[in-house]
């Protein structure tokens, strides 16, 4: 991404030619930024010693699955579909992690016969997963008692965390599995997602080392995700060199301990794929009232949540003109709901940035993770297309909805 000529161009493709020819609102995809994410990940750990299992409920585009499985990635998956659409887009049974939430026992069964690995999260699922598939190997999620995040609805770890058996709960857990005969061989945590500092990383480390050592057949640690990026300008991003020299030391520490060589494995989404995505959108009204001047665009929370659903910013750019006399103004969207506001930072909801005009485009940048994979239909509205740009070259990876798509599913319609 670059400005010239005081316009945003991507891969030196300006916004006005790709929404020219693709159509407006739009998502885009650099596909060197993920490349480039993903490299700068693995780089700072061993050869051999980390797996990194994308989580694909971030996006789960499969032409941006096929960039990080050519990078080496795995995934880590969380339904059925997500399972097989990994599988259908050239992952291997045994890349994909299976890391359920209040699943019904047929989609682990699925998950089995695909030779899919397993990790279960209450000892429910376990006790249910065991009498169905006794002497078998099984991984746990493990809830270590702490948790973090950008909000409330963002922590999965904590004693207010919905998400894996409680660390005060092992010997349950063990007492299952040697009932049954199964092996469990991976435990599993995640605390949280937006973490911008290594502290509470290495703290829910410490807590799931200790948690793992009471596994006598265990052949990985996965501690999940969660690893933020900076959306805001004045935000740091997570330094990731020293996050892995400190995670590596800890971990070769713990298998020396341990006896036996282990592997780690972790679940990064927003990081790899966040940075990499934007969403194009055209002005198409102004409206003043005594207090703002809202700058309506033709794309809603349908197309992009985050900032109604937990209140994050996303940084705003006029890619029809990036700089000039700037105007605090608030950008909403075309949805019938109030909240409807792109420019929303908690509670705050305008803006200051060049002062649209209608027909000029917008850019709402770090919006590759969970933007496209949380949208929805509402008000009747189509999802927009994605594209993918690359060497100054773009393609078409998911085409925009049409009405026949909204209404295919309808039984008594014509």
């Amino acid at each position: 991404m670059k400005i010239t000529d005081n316009k945003l161009f991507l891969e030196n493709i300006s916004v006005e030619s790709l929404m020219q020819e693709y159509g407006s609102p739009l998502y885009i995809y650099e596909e060197s930024v993920l490349r480039s994410q993903f490299r700068q990940l693995s780089s700072g750990f061993p050869q051999g010693l980390l797996e990194i299992h994308y989580s694909m409920k971030a996006n789960s585009n499969p032409s941006l699955l096929n960039i990080l499985r050519e990078e080496g990635s795995s995934i880590d998956a969380v339904s059925e579909f997500e399972v097989r659409l990994a599988l259908e887009s050239g992952f291997e049974p045994q890349q994909i992690i299976f890391t359920g939430n209040n699943n019904t026992l047929a989609e682990i069964e699925y998950c089995v016969e695909q030779d899919v690995a397993v990790n279960l999260g209450s000892l429910v699922l376990l006790e249910k997963y065991a009498e169905r598939f006794p002497h078998t190997k099984v991984s746990v999620r493990i809830n270590p008692g702490i948790g973090a995040g950008h909000h409330a609805h963002c922590i999965t770890g904590g004693p207010d965390s919905k998400f894996g058996i409680y660390h005060d709960q092992i010997e349950a857990a063990l007492a299952i599995s040697k009932k049954y005969g199964l092996t469990l061989n991976g435990v599993h945590s995640h605390i949280g997602t937006g973490i911008y500092s290594a502290g509470p990383m290495l703290e829910a480390m410490e807590m799931i080392l200790n948690v793992a050592e009471k596994f006598p057949d265990l052949e990985f640690v996965d501690f999940g995700g969660g690893f933020g990026i900076p959306y805001r300008p004045e935000q740091q991003a997570l330094d990731m060199k020293d996050l892995s020299r400190k995670m590596t030391k800890r971990f070769q520490q713990f298998s020396q301990n341990f006896g036996r060589d282990l592997v780690m494995k972790i679940e990064p989404g927003k990081l790899l794929i966040g940075p990499a995505g934007l969403l194009l959108t055209t002005v198409t009204n102004i409206t003043e009232t005594p207090k703002y001047r809202f700058v309506g665009v033709d794309s809603g929370f349908n197309h992009l949540v985050r900032p109604t659903m937990y209140g994050s910013y996303h940084k705003i750019l006029n890619a029809s003109r990036c700089t000039g006399e700037e105007k605090d103004v608030v950008i909403v969207g075309y949805i019938c709901e109030s909240g409807d506001i792109f420019s929303r930072s908690g509670e705050e909801i305008h803006r200051s940035l060049p002062s649209p005009k209608v027909g000029e485009h917008l850019a709402i940048l770090d919006a590759g993770a969970y933007g496209i994979s949380m949208s929805s239909q509402y008000n009747f509205r189509p999802r927009p297309a994605e594209v993918l740009v690359q060497g100054g070259q773009s393609r078409l990876i998911r085409r925009a909805e049409s009405f026949e798509d909204l209404t295919q599913c309808y039984v008594d319609f014509n």
